[in-house]
């Protein structure tokens, strides 16, 4: 049996990722070179622009034909700097990222980001120095087991064995990442593998028996989607990343407008479908808007296109959408029925899927006007719409900074934001147009992505604005990164809304632990430690500072006029503002609260 190339499987690859092997050049005659140089020229002959990394003992030799390559190295201040910077320039470019760390204490840095984008199905390689094969079991110094370690974080990884395997290995490992439901994959390479002679061609000959992600849907299942979605009175589109991933807005805002059926995006799913759209309804979950929270647990039937029913979007389970059938769309067929039985189980990529449910609809002369339907949710829209109150100390509203940098920098630019209030605000008052510009960590929850992340993102789109949207808790995590933008002449935008606290875990102590706030004070407004505006300067950026909202617009447009150096912001805001609406953990989504002790009613009469 012939074993497929990086070219035959190209075609199989999602449209919307990128089948790296595809972009492969040949080479004519084997060329003599090190382990080392086999791997460089790999990442060469894969197209690879950018990798973030830094060196140490038993990646070294891996650095040197480095120097040479053509291939863009960004010197990080801390390897799990490299792994987000790698996944903000995968999400910003729809690229594969790449990151580079040497043997034990390098790689085990990566850990953090490498779970980060397997939660959220980021398309990275992660390349780890290791000891030399005969140190391998003996405690070497600088040894871990880094394949073990991450064995249940990544999507595959490899133990490199020979010199001879290294293409191979790595044109499998970018076409495992790209392909399918993306994931992180890692490569493990010994020292002495990288030192060894050996002979480099291209393209290598894949082995990947039995990969073989299912791309189109079963006609069978769509038929029968397109006759519940006939038969439904109050339906809804619950649309995820997966949408992004597979490059299907376009397909959605059809699928969306022939039906007239509401649509919901989850926290990774902005910018899959406007949220100017009529049809939109926000973001459901536990800080989602109150007509998309609503409109999922009232709907009869939820067509779910690349979503997974995470804990945070259907509260308490047993209590979610208690009448609603279930069409569940995955091109992972592991996420189908693992939270959440479905009526009718899909196994495809999202824009196959879309593309047939479309012409499965279009065939039923039939359109349903869900008038009754329509008139609850709008109801809804008009009574709780987001908002938020002015903070009664005159403080300055983080909401009010979050939503003028929005207005004032446009959809056009990527926003990247850290973990925490600041998240949420950031995905609430920005308005998201367009696929790409909203960038965060969904399933891990990351401190300390918001700063690497925004610096790939900017990598890979030099042409477009990025501004992170970070909290004073995560940006002293990984502010360090600022360092290398400043050097490398990466112009990103870093606005610090600053509330002196851990803010969400201070929420959650005001709300559910009698206000006894357990080390959640940073000293970041008392002390002013650190102060951010000296530190931006330290690390080579402009350090700006706002804390009347008078300035505020002023300060925005100040940062939006400077374009060669990195900017940050220190928004001081009020420390006890909170994101609502909310659903408690582990509470049902029926008990969401529309404001502290507000709970929104309904009318159930037409339903």
């Amino acid at each position: 049996m012939t074993r497929p190339t990086p070219e035959t499987l190209a075609h199989r690859a999602n449209p919307a990722t990128v089948a790296a092997a595809a972009s492969a050049s040949a080479v004519a005659s084997p060329v003599p070179t090190s382990g080392a140089g086999s791997l460089v020229r790999s990442l060469e002959a894969l197209g690879v622009e950018v990798a973030f990394g830094i060196p140490g003992g038993a990646i070294l030799p891996a650095y040197d034909p480095l120097y040479d390559s053509k291939v863009r190295h960004i010197l990080v201040r801390h390897e799990q700097g490299a792994g987000h910077a790698a996944t903000g320039y995968a999400q910003a470019t729809g690229k594969v990222g790449v990151c580079i760390a040497t043997s034990g204490p390098g790689a085990t840095n990566l850990v953090t980001p490498i779970a980060d984008a397997y939660m959220d199905s980021v398309p990275i390689v992660a390349i780890t120095g290791q000891v030399a094969r005969p140190a391998i079991g003996t405690d070497a110094f600088q040894e871990a087991d880094i394949q073990g370690i991450t064995l249940p974080i990544t999507k595959h990884n490899f133990l490199v064995q020979t010199a001879e395997e290294v293409p191979r290995i790595l044109a499998e490992a970018f076409h495992l990442a790209a392909t399918g439901r993306p994931g992180p994959v890692l490569v493990d390479i010994p020292k002495d593998v990288l030192q060894a002679q050996t002979t480099f061609t291209w393209p290598p000959t894949l082995d990947l028996p039995g990969y073989r992600p299912t791309l189109h849907p079963h006609g069978k299942q769509i038929r029968e989607a397109a006759r519940l979605i006939a038969a439904a009175k109050r339906p809804v589109l619950y649309v995820g990343g997966g949408v992004l991933k597979a490059g299907a807005t376009d397909g959605l805002k059809k699928l969306a407008e022939l039906t007239g059926i509401p649509v919901v995006t989850t926290l990774m799913a902005l910018g899959a479908f406007p949220d100017s759209h009529p049809q939109h309804l926000g973001m459901p979950g536990m800080h989602g808007t109150v007509p998309a929270v609503y409109a999922l647990q009232k709907s009869d039937l939820l067509i779910t296109l690349g979503a997974r029913f995470d804990d945070r979007v259907t509260g308490r389970l047993d209590s979610f959408a208690p009448d609603a059938k279930v069409v569940h769309a995955d091109i992972d067929p592991a996420e189908i029925g693992k939270n959440r039985h479905a009526d009718v189980p899909i196994v495809g990529d999202a824009r196959h899927v879309i593309d047939e449910l479309i012409a499965a609809v279009s065939a039923n002369n039939e359109k349903n006007s869900y008038e009754a339907w329509w008139a609850a949710l709008n109801d809804l829209r008009e009574r709780y719409p987001l908002g938020y109150d002015e903070p009664t100390d005159g403080t300055l509203a983080p909401q009010y900074v979050i939503e003028r940098i929005g207005e004032l920098v446009g959809p056009d630019a990527i926003y990247v934001a850290g973990v925490g209030q600041h998240q949420m605000w950031a995905s609430q008052f920005i308005k998201y147009e367009k696929p790409a510009t909203w960038l965060n960590s969904g399933g891990a929850g990351t401190m300390g992505y918001a700063v690497p992340a925004a610096m790939g993102a900017k990598v890979g789109k030099p042409d477009t604005a990025v501004w992170a949207i970070d909290g004073d808790g995560c940006f002293q995590m990984t502010n360090q990164e600022l360092a290398t933008c400043a050097l490398e002449g990466i112009p990103v935008k870093i606005a610090v809304i600053n509330n002196g606290n851990l803010g969400m875990v201070r929420q959650w102590q005001t709300l559910f632990y009698d206000g006894r706030y357990s080390n959640t004070e940073l000293g970041t407004h008392k002390h002013r430690i650190p102060d951010f505006v000296k530190l931006a300067e330290a690390l080579g950026c402009i350090g700006l500072r706002c804390e009347s909202k008078d300035d505020v617009d002023k300060i925005i447009k100040q940062a939006m006029e400077i374009n060669d150096a990195p900017v940050v912001i220190d928004f001081t805001v009020g420390k006890d503002a909170m994101v609502w609406p909310m659903v408690a953990a582990g509470t049902s989504n029926d008990e969401i609260m529309f404001a502290r002790d507000v709970r929104p009613t309904f009318e159930e009469d037409d339903l």
